[in-house]
């Protein structure tokens, strides 16, 4: 029996308001039947602060350091909280709603896009699986967050290897698409991640570090080797077509459509409207 085909776009490292306008003018065209559903991986020029579309941006974000780290810094369209992306393979995800083999709830959905993050991760040589909260404590505190960090739990369906959160995602729904986009650690540079974030005081910073590095961890730092980018771009290539039981097709995007997309990045991803807005 014929797989069905997706298309698959390795777009390379971009600069962030590249990579937010990207997925979403994917979404957009897959909305109007322009382009099937597509699984996209990127990287970051430069390593980039992300926030999620709710959060607080002066009030949570300390933007001295993130000056002088050098890093770029834009707010997503999906939910979610601070994510330094720097040494790792982001990854995107669109597909519609009423596609025949995605769930009607977003967790559930999230578990089936999720499928080919864990083959990725076996792969890998990694004893991946997905977290789901039991009891009522771990319910709630899915609800209310306590930190402005990413990683710092697992949500539902996330992906934990040794009991510790290995990749974050998001995932938004608009104009009849999900769209899902999130971070695969290879490296993390903790310090420098928990230095982006303002806190109450450097108690409650170090109390938070401490609780982060029990709760999430980066490939490279559990594996028996150390795995390259390029390897895990092949694993999880591969693991999105075993999970999802798809074919991906390379494509590379037109001059045209490259040019709608730098536009788009310029006049929305790269304005102090967008990123500054709440």
């Amino acid at each position: 029996m014929m797989k069905e085909k997706w298309r698959f776009i390795d777009s390379g490292n971009r600069d962030p308001y590249y990579n937010m306008a990207l997925d979403e003018v994917l979404l957009e065209w897959h909305s109007e039947g322009k382009i099937p559903p597509t699984i996209r991986f990127y990287g970051w020029n430069p390593a980039t602060l992300s926030i999620g579309y709710f959060q607080k941006a002066e009030k949570e974000i300390d933007f001295d350091m993130v000056k002088k780290h050098g890093l770029g810094f834009v707010r997503r369209p999906t939910g979610g909280r601070g994510v330094l992306h720097e040494h790792e393979l982001t990854y995107s995800v669109i597909v519609s709603e009423d596609h025949a083999d995605m769930p009607k709830t977003v967790t559930e959905a999230y578990r089936v896009i999720s499928q080919g993050l864990l083959e990725g991760f076996k792969l890998l040589g990694l004893d991946a699986y997905f977290a789901v909260p039991k009891t009522e404590e771990e319910k709630n505190s899915l609800k209310n967050p306590r930190s402005s960090v990413c990683f710092d739990a697992p949500s539902w369906y996330e992906l934990v290897v040794e009991g510790r959160k290995i990749a974050g995602s998001a995932q938004t729904r608009q104009k009849g698409v999900i769209l899902q986009h999130g971070s695969i650690l290879l490296d993390l540079d903790e310090d420098k991640l928990f230095s982006v974030f303002k806190y109450p005081s450097d108690r409650v910073k170090e109390r938070m570090q401490r609780a982060f590095r029990e709760k999430a961890v980066a490939i490279n730092a559990i594996a028996n080797r150390t795995i390259e980018l390029e390897e895990s771009k092949e694993a999880f290539q591969k693991g999105f077509e075993i999970g999802l039981d798809i074919e991906l097709e390379p494509y590379t995007l037109t001059e045209e459509e490259e040019r709608y997309v730098q536009q788009l990045a310029k006049t929305k991803y790269a304005s102090d409207e967008w990123n500054f807005k709440r």
